[in-house]
């Protein structure tokens, strides 16, 4: 006999992948009574050990763009735990699963169902709906048939105890990325690629069609040691042409695995032929395994120790549903990082749409078929972002009390490819939990706080606010937050690192990362550019150039200004100043450019090569400091980031890192380096002090320091805690020290007082932190 059971909650999320985690985590943290239902024993979806895919997001395109908020929390935590690096998909390990489940646990406001399907949805007077979908257009399409503007119930069975529930609520979150809970309320979606007549986009095809992006499984293979033979079953996929890996963006090159181009789809469904694609997608799996095992020329003898570890047996989709919402989001909107008034989180994924058809399909995906090429057509034109994401993309259009969040969202395929991964998918999960509790506190139905969000009014200003206080970023948006303390002081600092450039060996952020261009140099035959902080006065710029000409060579520069770190025009908002500079032959020679500027409004320059100089190369510095990367050549008229720095120096030196920049309103360099840094040379204890005029009543002050902002969570070793955290450090106010924290590897830390102050001064002492020799504050907020 099933036991049936009954809840009620304020919210129910269906689906415990990372949206849907974020979601039930930020809901139950803004007060509501929450409940996360998911069918599979672990949570992460895609990126849980079952599927392994390693979570992807802008910061993979753009520097200082890692997503951080909830997101940032978890995947800190994991790199903190985990002994395992982060090579690709295949690699994910449990660690992460225990991280996630961790973070559910820990918050009393969320029930959390495991190993639990939806079965049914139940609308209000009316049942769920069956309605198939139809291709008139070309691409699958079901229009709009919702009983009732409003989902009472999902009706779900915990697999493993025989046990039916009832799950109620007055607000849904659907991300189970099939829009499963969407579709059965009675939502318009389609699903296949419109035309790209119908919305003007380069990604779409000239024919819409019902194609799709393929499912993946993933292996991974380990050293044991030996030789280790493998015989593949007689039913796997017998492969014998290299071209079909070598020519086709398929190159077999780690023997650890790590494959996400074992993926197909076409001619199958991706939702209704998942089992016959999971078969099919084993039968490949051991395929390639044996071809680079026994036959490959190149991986045969690389490959002779290791044997196959793992072989997941859990597809990883793509694509399937996008449901129309009250915004639909289209490519140009992504290409032009369009202003919206209710942008609630970022993405910078690059437009990223695979071949339909995956392994069956003449080439894999584009980017990799034509070996990722910085500089093609191609990567020109599907290199998007920071842009920001609409909150009404994630409400659904056709029912009243229903989110979205993930791949599910109201989207066209084409701004699909870019918004699909992961990292973005966290963020939208976090914002619409958000949003839900400001529904609650103001006593707004959804259309309502939709009407809100096109026009910018006060509701999604507080929605933007609340997830800007909880370390979110949302690209255009500053902390306005009146409750704020901070936002009214002057701060001060025993020390500031003055900005003199950096040389190859200097210390500096983020040098302790993987993929650190140490000792090497970009060469000049394409153009680069290098972005630097002004004060006002620059008198002398030095470059570190490498000239493997027998004689010296030319380099023509302009310094231009530029509108904040992500802007990739060449040319800036305009030229501040040009001239030349000649390489004499050798390595690791400075040469100087005495480029005179004075009276320049403080702000972003870019130091640009504005032709190529061939046989001359750059020298790369081993860390950056906040803000300060370079670029290279994209097309004629844009950048692409490096996530590296070049070796320059600058005098006078410039202030870019002063005490005032912790209250900059945003926490990490966007329209200034946002991030007080002390004198690396005067050592630790250093300190931030904010002051006001007049007392303030204090009792929570809420610290951001800089995280592992620069590049993705790839990058970071095992155990790995970022150097520039404060690991041990105190508040003081008025000279009396109220609280002490040691140990301290999170990137950002709430802290309540024992008890209220009224405070006239308080300082943030840091005694030590988890490396660097420098202390750093990126936000200090106080209420």
């Amino acid at each position: 006999m099933t036991k049936r059971i009954e809840q009620s909650f304020d919210i129910v999320i269906a689906g415990g992948g990372l949206a849907g985690v974020c979601a039930a985590i930020s809901a139950a943290r803004q007060g509501l009574k929450a409940c996360l239902v998911h069918e599979r024993p672990v949570l992460g979806g895609v990126a849980s050990s079952e599927m392994r895919v390693t979570v992807h997001g802008a910061a993979c395109h753009h520097a200082y763009a890692r997503e951080t908020g909830i997101i940032g929390e978890m995947l800190c935590e994991e790199r903190t735990r985990n002994h395992e690096t982060i090579n690709e998909n295949g690699w994910v390990n449990s660690v992460f699963d225990q991280v996630l489940y961790d973070w559910c646990v820990r918050e009393p406001n969320l029930t959390l169902h495991l190993n639990t399907a939806v079965l049914a949805i139940e609308m209000d007077g009316a049942a769920q709906v069956e309605v198939p979908a139809h291709t008139r257009k070309g691409y699958y399409e079901r229009e709009a048939c919702a009983p009732s503007k409003r989902i009472s119930a999902l009706v779900a069975r915990t697999l493993s105890a025989e046990v039916e529930m009832r799950l109620a609520a007055p607000l849904f979150v659907d991300c189970t990325g099939d829009a499963l809970v969407a579709d059965r309320a009675g939502c318009g979606w389609r699903m296949g690629s419109e035309s790209r007549a119908e919305y003007g986009e380069p990604h779409a095809p000239e024919k819409a069609s019902t194609d799709t992006m393929g499912n993946s499984i993933h292996i991974r293979a380990k050293d044991v040691g030996r030789e280790a033979p493998f015989t593949p079953p007689a039913w796997a996929v017998h492969h014998q042409d290299p071209d079909f890996f070598y020519k086709q963006g398929r190159p077999p090159h780690d023997p650890r695995g790590g494959y996400w181009w074992i993926e197909i789809g076409v001619p199958w469904h991706t939702i209704f032929d998942n089992e016959v694609i999971r078969h099919e997608l084993t039968r490949h799996a051991l395929g390639v395994w044996d071809w680079m095992k026994n036959k490959d020329p190149v991986m045969k003898e690389r490959c002779r120790n290791y044997a196959l570890d793992f072989i997941g047996q859990v597809p990883g989709k793509r694509e399937s549903r996008r449901v129309f919402g009250r915004h639909w989001l289209v490519e140009s909107e992504l290409q032009e990082r369009k202003a919206f008034p209710d942008a609630v989180c970022h993405g910078g994924w690059f437009i990223d749409l695979h071949t339909p058809g995956g392994l069956l399909a003449p080439t894999s995906e584009p980017a990799s078929a034509e070996g990722y090429k910085p500089d093609s057509e191609y990567a020109a034109k599907s290199y998007v972002g920071p842009y920001g994401i609409p909150l009404r993309s994630l409400m659904a259009r056709d029912v009243d009390n229903l989110f979205l969040a993930g791949r599910c969202i109201s989207t066209t395929r084409a701004a699909l490819g870019s918004v699909r991964v992961m990292g973005t998918t966290a963020l939208m999960g976090q914002a619409v939990g958000t949003a839900a509790a400001v529904m609650k506190r103001r006593g707004l139905a959804l259309p309502q706080l939709s009407d809100d969000a096109a026009a910018g009014g006060a509701a999604i200003r507080e929605v933007q606010q609340a997830l800007l206080r909880d370390g979110v970023l949302i690209p255009g948006v500053a902390n306005a937050d009146p409750a704020d303390k901070a936002r009214a002081a002057t701060a001060t600092a025993s020390s500031s690192q003055p900005l003199l450039g950096l040389s190859p060996e200097d210390r500096a952020p983020f040098d302790q990362e993987y993929g650190t261009p140490y000792g090497r140099a970009h060469g000049l035959d394409v153009v680069v550019g290098q972005q630097l902080w002004c004060s006002g006065r620059i008198d002398r710029l030095e470059l570190l150039l490498d000239n493997a000409n027998a004689t010296a060579t030319p380099v023509e520069l302009r310094l231009v200004r530029a509108d904040g770190i992500w802007d990739y025009r060449k040319g800036g908002a305009g030229t501040v100043a040009t001239g030349r500079v000649v390489a004499q032959p050798g390595q690791k020679r400075w040469v100087a450019w005495d480029v005179a500027v004075q009276g320049v409004q403080p702000g972003w320059l870019r130091i640009e090569t504005v032709q190529p100089a061939p046989g001359v190369a750059w020298r790369f510095t081993r860390g950056v400091l906040p803000g300060h990367f370079c670029f290279r050549h994209l097309s004629p008229t844009r950048w692409r980031d490096t996530h590296a720095g070049f070796a320059f120096r600058v005098s006078p030196a410039q202030d870019a890192f002063g005490p005032g920049e912790a209250l900059s309103g945003t926490s990490r360099p966007q329209a200034t380096p946002s991030t007080w840094r002390s004198d690396p040379g005067q050592g630790l204890p250093q300190w931030l002090e904010l002051a006001w005029r007049a007392s303030q009543r204090v009792t929570r002050v809420e610290l951001t320091f800089p995280g592992s902002l620069l590049r993705e969570v790839h990058n970071c070793a095992p155990f790995y805690i970022e150097p520039q955290t404060a690991k041990d450090y105190a508040i003081e106010v008025d000279g009396v020290e109220v609280l002490r924290v040691t140990g301290n590897t999170a990137w950002r830390r709430v802290h309540e007082l024992p008890q209220s102050v009224d405070a006239s001064r308080l300082r943030v002492v840091i005694l030590a932190t988890n490396g660097d020799p420098a202390a750093s504050i990126a936000e200090v907020r106080c209420y």
